[in-house]
């Protein structure tokens, strides 16, 4: 069983970063594919990147590109999201995800851990 908590959510200006981070329980994080999606008011919850058991791999939604990096440190079971120049459109509530099996996804339904999710409001 893997527990994830997100935590360094919070308000930021536009323009501005923020980073993101998922501290997981568990003695084998090392083996998960982990993942960011994010949920804003009124609309789906969309993929934004995703990284795999090694951190050798990465991917992310093309409207994050270039602005965000996915990373983990498995020493210390967490995973870090650096995001930065920030818009309002990021505005959303941000979850981590952890799977089990194979590799990362950008699919929701394919991790079978998620946390609780931490607010990041992008204000113009």
């Amino acid at each position: 069983q893997v527990q994830l908590v997100e935590s360094g959510g919070g308000l930021v200006q536009a323009g501005g970063s923020l980073r993101l981070s998922c501290a997981a329980s568990g003695r084998t994080f090392s083996r998960y594919a982990m993942g960011w999606f994010r949920q804003a008011p009124g609309k789906e919850r969309e993929f934004v990147a995703a990284i795999n058991w090694s951190g050798g791999s990465t991917d992310y939604a093309d409207s994050v590109k270039g602005r965000y990096a996915i990373s983990r440190d498995n020493a210390k079971n967490t995973m870090y999201l650096q995001m930065n120049s920030l818009k309002p459109e990021d505005t959303a509530v941000y979850y981590c995800v952890a799977k089990s099996l194979g590799f990362y996804s950008s699919r929701w339904s394919d991790y079978n851990y998620w946390g609780q999710g931490t607010q990041v409001t992008v204000s113009s």
